[in-house]
């Protein structure tokens, strides 16, 4: 399945959030991890006192060692599997890209910011230009102000969200695999209603049936999906069906089920500003506060 973990950190407490599931992972999935910091000299330069413009190459020197110890030091807390502590010099999201495209069945974890969604990255535009550029699955953790870095997360169950189409359905082989390896409880969800162009007046006296025919609809797609995990192996799977327009549905669903995470597909072509399921998807990740596993689809 996945080949390393390669988790950006910047040396902030927000970054290392990532930590808890990045044990968690790298312990039941037998997952080496590669951990990055990437110091831009330029950046440094345009921060420097012009006097000082001489002296960068010696602050980009005490910088990367005191990175490196930094990042021996959290290496240190993810026992059990080999950890490479990777201090590189260079603009961070074309670093992080170039490192993803060596191994593109890595899985990148990196954290957001939990006050501001998706307009202010952690790591700013990096993770953007990250997502955009990557072809890698990306786990995203959401950062609280009382967010752990320390001991290790669990993960119990992952809720899947289908709308129908052959492209979202290109999750459930990866969300089988994780299931089985890491004994998880499988939830695909499927939300439904009237299209939101038209209202409900137009329909008239059928809009109660129309809605039926909907959920009916709905609920038969799943129950096929259910069985065909089954026949995967996964015993742990069930759906539910409600209501809505997708997004407040799947967020709802994730806060209501505890040491879970969201696994959902994007457009291969063209990243996350064309997302398979449109705004519903963006607004999932934008806002969800339960970790959000990204699956480019092919």
């Amino acid at each position: 399945m996945y080949t390393r973990m390669l988790i950006p950190l910047d040396g902030s407490k927000v970054a290392e959030q990532v930590l808890p599931y990045a044990r968690f992972l790298a312990k039941q999935l037998a997952m080496p991890v590669n951990l990055v910091q990437v110091i831009d000299p330029d950046a440094l330069m345009l921060l420097a006192n012009p006097e000082q413009g001489r002296y960068i190459d010696t602050i980009v020197a005490d910088i990367t060692v005191s990175s490196r110890a930094y990042l021996e030091t959290i290496a240190h807390s993810i026992p059990g599997t080999s950890v490479q502590c990777l201090v590189e010099k260079g603009k961070a999201e074309e670093v992080l890209i170039e490192h993803a495209s060596a191994d593109t069945d890595a899985l990148i974890v990196m954290a957001t910011h939990g006050r501001s969604g998706i307009q202010r990255w952690l790591l700013g535009s990096v993770a953007d230009k990250v997502l955009h550029g990557a072809k890698n699955h990306v786990l995203l953790v959401r950062a609280t102000d009382q967010g752990k870095t320390v001991d290790e997360a669990v993960l119990k169950t992952v809720v899947v969200p289908l709308d129908g189409s052959p492209l979202a359905e290109q999750v459930l082989p990866y969300v089988a695999d994780l299931a089985r390896k890491l004994n998880l409880e499988v939830i695909l969800t499927r939300a439904y209603a009237l299209p939101a162009a038209i209202s409900l007046d137009e329909y008239g006296t059928y809009t109660e049936q129309l809605i039926g025919r909907l959920e009916a609809d709905a609920r038969e797609y799943l129950a096929t999906k259910v069985e065909d995990l089954k026949e995967r192996g996964i015993k742990g799977v069930s759906s539910v069906v409600d209501v809505g327009y997708g997004a407040e549905e799947i967020m709802s669903l994730a806060r209501a089920t505890p040491d879970d995470f969201i696994a959902i597909c994007t457009h291969g072509r063209s990243g996350i500003r064309r997302w398979l399921f449109g705004s519903v998807t963006e607004r999932v990740v934008r806002h969800s506060g339960d970790p959000v596993l990204i699956i480019r689809a092919s």
